[in-house]
């Protein structure tokens, strides 16, 4: 029995020494292999001062599936070779990452997406280099390095482009859902310096008041909204510039700036808008008495404190009648086109340019179709009614090239006639005698940019009045034209000469009598040039001149001066 034991003792002693050295001799094998590899690696390299880290992790296989290093999923130790390798590049070639210039201070590990924007960074940097045709001064050792790293976050990199997207997702979608009210507070203040001179006003035998005129304007602009689909305008105004026709007997000398409220602030508008849906919007106002928000009027000499000086050279007598409404859905059916519904204002043919009709008593309704099928091409539908009464507007709007446009209008309108630019007939062709007047205008307009320099403008405008409730219903035509010249940039940037050459609004037919029709034909003619002295402060001297005002030839020759300074904040 102890023969048996012993001789097994030995046989299993044997086996043990042959497979201990069997996995001695693997074991060296692997060493060797190791070393060749590092040694390789020393006897082809200059071994910058990263080179002792030059080691690669390996895939480790378990026969069908990869599995990821552990060393793919720490963080970046500074005594890793990739650190040392990527901060040696980034010093030699002067490669900082914005928000990332902390990567190689300290002692602190990186993460590997962190690492990853460097070393892209570093890569964008060399291609950089070798596009410039600087190629030369990259080194081969270097191209090997930046090679290897780049194989190593192979999947950090390509990662990256997506990380970004979904950043500026992110940021989109916190820029969007935050919003903070705001308010902005703007302002215009025109100070003007006016006289006129004549012999007899147009209306009497008294003399022209020949007085020299301090004025002023006051705009307070309150722009604010609450949430980012609302906007709450208000603006307050104070003045005390007078119209002039007590002093030359005629509206045609009106400044276009003109109003008096003895310097006492008023509101002179209020609009407050907000989105009821994505594609209807809400409009309530305070003011109803301009026909403009419906029908474009726009040009070189339209805004009051910078335009033409006088009233009827801003833009064309239409536009001057009351259009409008105090409440107004309007409702976007594309880009393409926009329909309007709203509550018009009764009384707003009693407010003029300084007063607010706010409080007064609303009626009837306001329609407003808007189509604009190209960029060159607008079309505006408008249809207001109160009671047995309604007004309508139509206009067109083409623009065949860059350099000319031209528009086409159309209003329909009951008891408004009174423009403030024209003749005393002109605003009332029947000595008022009439309660119900219906008038329907025609208007065409135009400017043509003949160069940068010169830009050619005008209007005519057609009006028919009816007095309904006459015997007879007679019918009065008044007519005006203007013809415009605007040179931009003149002198200075921004600055803007300008000349107006016109007839104001004349009865030139009257069913009522021949004593309702102006003989006669006055001329307007203005100049005027705006000096732009700072981004803020114009200066603006005028001249305006009407011969034979209120159409009458009888009447001399009105002359208006004026220097209207104008300063924005």
């Amino acid at each position: 029995m102890s023969k048996v034991i012993c001789n097994s003792l030995y046989i299993g002693s044997t086996i043990l020494s042959f497979i201990l050295a069997l996995a001695n001799s693997a074991i060296g094998a692997d060493v060797s292999t190791t070393l060749k590899i590092s040694a390789h690696e020393s006897a082809t390299t200059d071994t910058p001062e990263y080179s002792s880290y030059l080691e690669s992790d390996r895939d480790i296989w378990d026969g069908t599936i990869q599995i990821t290093p552990v060393s793919q999923l720490v963080d970046i130790r500074p005594t890793d070779w990739s650190f040392q390798a990527l901060k040696f590049l980034s010093q030699r070639y002067g490669i900082v990452v914005d928000n990332f210039s902390h990567t190689f201070q300290g002692n602190k590990s990186v993460t590997r997406s962190e690492f990853a924007i460097q070393l892209n960074a570093a890569i964008a940097r060399l291609n950089e280099m070798n596009a410039a045709k600087n190629a030369e001064l990259i080194s081969q050792e270097d191209l090997s390095v930046i090679q290897r790293l780049h194989s190593e976050f192979a999947v950090e990199l390509a990662a990256l482009p997506k990380r970004v997207e979904d950043l500026q997702t992110e940021v989109s979608q916190l820029t969007a859902q935050q919003f903070s009210p705001t308010a902005k507070l703007t302002g215009e203040v025109i100070f003007a310096v006016s006289g006129v001179n004549g012999d007899r006003k147009a209306d009497d035998d008294e003399d022209v008041n020949e007085s020299i005129i301090l004025s002023d304007r006051v705009w307070l602009n309150f722009d604010m909204s609450f949430n980012e689909s609302d906007r709450l305008f208000v603006r307050l105004e104070a003045e005390n510039t007078p119209s002039l026709d007590d002093a030359t007997g005629t509206e045609m000398t009106r400044l276009g700036f003109y109003g008096d409220s003895d310097n006492v602030f008023d509101l002179n508008q209020l609009e407050y808008r907000f989105a009821v849906s994505k594609a209807a919007k809400l409009y309530v106002t305070s003011d109803s008495t301009d026909v403009r928000p419906v029908a474009n009027s726009d040009n070189a000499f339209s805004i009051s404190g910078r335009g033409a000086i006088s009233r009827f050279g801003r833009y064309s007598p239409l536009y001057r009648l009351d259009f409008g409404a105090l409440v107004r859905l309007k409702y976007e059916f594309s880009d393409i086109a926009s329909l309007s519904l709203g509550l018009a204002d009764d009384d707003a043919d009693d407010a003029d340019d300084a007063q607010s009709s706010l409080g007064g008593d609303t009626d009837g309704a306001v329609v407003q179709l808007t189509l604009e099928p190209s960029d060159r091409i607008d079309v505006v539908l408008a249809y207001q009614r109160d009671r047995n009464k309604y007004g309508a507007i139509a206009q067109l709007i083409l623009e065949p090239t860059d350099d000319l446009e031209l528009g086409l209008t159309y209003i329909r309108f009951y008891d408004n006639l009174d423009t403030g630019t024209g003749s005393e007939l002109a605003n009332d062709p029947f000595d008022d005698e009439s309660e119900y007047i219906t008038t329907s205008s025609y208007g065409l307009e135009t400017n043509i940019r003949v160069g940068s320099d010169l830009t050619i403008g005008g209007w005519l405008g057609l009006t028919t009045a009816t007095a309904n409730d006459l015997a007879g219903q007679p019918e009065a035509t008044i007519f005006n034209y203007a013809l415009t010249l605007a040179f931009p940039d003149l002198g200075t940037e921004d600055s803007l000469a300008g000349i107006v050459i016109g007839q104001p609004p004349k009865v030139t037919s009257n069913d009522f009598g021949t004593d309702y029709i102006d003989r006669d034909t006055s001329l307007h003619l203005e100049f005027f040039y705006r000096w732009q002295a700072t981004d803020n402060i114009a200066i603006t001297p005028g001249l305006l001149i009407i011969t034979s005002p209120e159409h009458n030839e009888n009447n001399d020759a009105i002359y208006l001066g004026t220097v209207r300074t104008t300063l924005r904040f």
